[in-house]
C-alpha cells in the first residue's frame, strides 16, 4: 500500500508545496524591495476547500439507486497569487515592499513548513508502529 494514496498524505503534499510556492513569492518580494514601483505579492491562502477541490471528484457512496451523488469540486493546479492591499509604508519611487513584513510571512511560512513536516513524520511513525518496524 502507497500512504500516498491517502488523502491526509496528498493534502500534507499539496500542502508543503503550497509553502515552498509562497516561499519563492515571499523571496521575489524581499529581492525587489529597491525596485521602483514595485508591489508586493502573495499566494491565496490554502484552505481545506483549496485541498478538497484538487483531490478530484468526491462522491459519497451510493449504497442503494435512490441516493444522491453529490456534487464535483473543482481546483486548478496553479495557486493564484494576490497582490498585498495593506501597505503601510510607500517609499519615495512607489515600491510598497515592508522587508519586516515580509520577514514576518517568510517565518510564518518556515513555522508552518515544520509542523507539516512533523505532522507527516508522526503519521509514518505511525504506520511504521502498527507494522511492528517502529
Amino acid at each position: 500500500m502507497d500512504p500516498m494514496d491517502l488523502t491526509a498524505f496528498r493534502v500534507m503534499k499539496q500542502r508543503l508545496q503550497w509553502l515552498g510556492q509562497r516561499q519563492e513569492v515571499l523571496a521575489h518580494n524581499v529581492a525587489n524591495a529597491d525596485t521602483p514601483q514595485y508591489r508586493p505579492s502573495d499566494l491565496q491562502p490554502f484552505t481545506f476547500r483549496m485541498a478538497m477541490g484538487q483531490e478530484g471528484k468526491m462522491r459519497p457512496a451510493t449504497t442503494q439507486a435512490g441516493h444522491l451523488t453529490g456534487t464535483n469540486a473543482r481546483g486548478g493546479q496553479d495557486v493564484p497569487t494576490r497582490s498585498d492591499r495593506n501597505f503601510y509604508e510607500t517609499s519615495p519611487d512607489g515600491n510598497q515592499v515592508v522587508v519586516e513584513q515580509q520577514m514576518l510571512k517568510i517565518a510564518d511560512t518556515g513555522v508552518n513548513y515544520q509542523l507539516v513536516t512533523n505532522l507527516y513524520r508522526r503519521q509514518i511513525g505511525m504506520f511504521k508502529m502498527v507494522l511492528g518496524r517502529g
